[in-house]
């Protein structure tokens, strides 16, 4: 049976993820409270934010700067776009 969620993104019951992204309170968190779907969205806009801000993710400033963006995404007003950015054109 799949674990579901009441997703804080989606404001709705959504299957949830299959584990905690983290080992961390921050991680059961996201993994009691936010959807695979929305999870995926989220890794595609991390993706973005890395490449536009040119992060090194392994570096303590980055990791930081992810989890307040990741924060506001889930369970803020929502994640902003970098200035500069442009959306691909497919």
């Amino acid at each position: 049976m799949a674990h579901t969620v009441f997703c804080a993104r989606y404001k709705q019951e959504l299957e949830g993820l299959e584990e905690p992204p983290f080992d961390s309170d921050f991680g059961q968190k996201i993994y009691k409270s936010v959807s695979k779907k929305a999870w995926g969205e989220w890794v595609e806009h991390q993706k973005m934010l890395l490449n536009e801000y040119r992060l090194q993710p392994w570096t303590p400033q980055a990791q930081e700067f992810l989890v307040e963006q990741m924060t506001q995404y889930f369970f803020g007003e929502g994640a902003t776009l970098p200035k500069e950015y442009v959306p691909p054109s497919h």
